[in-house]
């Protein structure tokens, strides 16, 4: 079965770190644009960061960029989301999305997603 998961959710305490993967089974994700998305609750989903085919480039949202920072790991068939500094606001479920660019076109694949929880 073609799908993505991910790893490396949990709970943190605020100014933490966490380093989410996500992972492709039967999917070859150097051969993809990768993304992650949260969504928290009540509110709607939110990108978050994308990487490239070739891993030139990352975006970030505003919200996340120089303390969240996004890579490949082609030996692994991963995409790996540093979080550091993490807020209360990061609190959300984090999910991974394949398709062929950052910029445009449908998301072909989805992962379940992830639990992020920053609290005291």
């Amino acid at each position: 079965q073609l799908q993505l998961v991910e790893s490396g959710g949990g709970s943190v305490q605020p100014g933490g770190s966490l380093i989410l993967s996500c992972a492709g089974s039967g999917i070859t994700l150097a051969n993809y644009a990768i993304a992650w998305f949260r969504q928290a609750p009540g509110k709607e989903r939110e990108g978050v960061s994308c990487i490239s085919i070739s891993g030139d480039l990352g975006n970030y949202a505003a919200s996340v960029k120089g303390r969240f920072t996004i890579s490949r790991d082609k030996s692994k068939n991963t995409v790996d989301l540093q979080m550091e500094s993490l807020k209360p606001e990061d609190t959300a479920v984090y999910s991974c999305a394949a398709r062929y660019s950052c910029y445009g076109g449908s998301w072909e694949y989805w992962g379940q997603g992830t639990q992020v929880t920053v609290s005291a």
